[in-house]
């Protein structure tokens, strides 16, 4: 996601991320740092950059920070692989409106000045679309958010066409096809948690649970994670079924491949079953293209696109899911503070 900050305005590239909550940005010095693509943010040429006093109340709005020799805030903050230190600071941030004029705001981030995740490429960090006081989100005092993700691959086809996110009136999810689910507070943070009760593969439904019982708010919502990532017994359950529907043989000892479930042709609406996510009160289509695709560019292998949360995070280890964003792809997916509800309309994102 593109947004500006400091005075002259340097545009920064965040990741947009409904799992986290918290707006940074890799800044000059960088000891430790992923390669980015444009010029690191530089404090000291922006008049208004100020950084936040340890003693301040805006300091201590993130869990993890703690007072240098100097006084200022240093947080820390972690992701799934790897994690970014900095120093918090104040700054004047704008993003584009619909009308083509920027909208400026002052907000609290992150200057980054130590960062091991794996990015390599546009990324200058991440912008953190949670509900936590510091998000970007909270923050612009938007009540109401959202967005509509390319399919995977589609910025290598035609690099002009780009995602859509929107903010505030007029970024509601309405009309025909609309479905809604009520997300769930946790004690684990400010993210979009939501209860997934089972998913169908064509008519065949598989429940979350053998036992047909499901906690509240067992699925997470991240826009930042790739993939849908189910606990290992569903997984397991969905992926036989899956299976089972494809007429097709799927590769067989493959050391490249693990135990993922893919094949030499390409799954498509006429040979892959559709799958239907049954969250609570939203039921949500999803066709082959959002649950296969090709995870090594060079070979021509098609694999399930779902994954077993076990071999991917070790910190849901409660039973817990994630919905990434492969199977975001071409939803106008909305975010609703006020009302605690997530929206989902099938859209085509190419064409908005």
């Amino acid at each position: 996601m593109k947004a500006s900050i400091g005075t002259p305005p340097v545009d920064i590239y965040g990741v947009a991320d409904t799992g986290s909550n918290l707006v940074w940005t890799q800044c000059v010095p960088c000891d430790d740092c992923f390669n980015q693509t444009y010029p690191k943010f530089d404090p000291q040429k922006s008049c208004t950059y100020s950084e936040i006093s340890c003693h301040s109340e805006k300091c201590h709005e993130w869990d993890q920070v703690h007072c240098s020799p100097q006084n200022s805030c240093n947080y820390v903050s972690g992701y799934v692989t790897g994690g970014s230190q900095g120093v918090l600071a104040k700054e004047k941030a704008a993003i584009t409106s619909t009308s083509g004029q920027a909208v400026s705001f002052d907000i609290a981030f992150g200057c980054s000045h130590n960062s091991n995740l794996i990015y390599d490429g546009h990324e200058t960090g991440i912008i953190g679309l949670g509900s936590g006081p510091l998000s970007f989100v909270s923050q612009i005092g938007s009540k109401r958010f959202s967005y509509c993700l390319l399919p995977f691959g589609t910025e290598s086809t035609d690099p002009s066409i780009t995602s859509k996110i929107s903010f505030g009136n007029g970024s509601e999810v309405v009309g025909d096809g609309v479905v809604s689910t009520p997300f769930v507070d946790r004690e684990s943070g400010h993210g979009y948690y939501v209860t997934l009760e089972g998913i169908s593969v064509g008519e065949t439904y598989v429940p979350f649970n053998s036992s047909g019982k499901v906690s509240k708010g067992n699925m997470l919502i991240d826009s930042g994670s790739p993939a849908l990532s189910l606990p290992p017994d569903f997984y397991d359950r969905l992926k036989v079924e899956v299976k089972k529907q494809i007429s097709i043989d799927p590769i067989k000892n493959d050391t490249l491949l693990g135990t993922r479930l893919c094949y030499r042709t390409e799954i498509t609406n006429e040979n892959g079953p559709i799958l239907t996510v049954h969250f609570e009160g939203a039921d949500v289509e999803l066709k082959p293209i959002q649950t296969f695709n090709r995870p090594i560019k060079r070979f021509e292998y098609y694999c399930f696109g779902i994954t077993d949360i076990g071999s991917e995070y070790n910190e849901f280890s409660d039973g817990t899911g994630v919905y990434g964003n492969y199977v975001q792809a071409n939803f106008l997916i909305g975010y609703d503070l006020e009302t605690r509800m997530v929206s989902f309309k099938p859209t085509d994102c190419t064409k908005l």
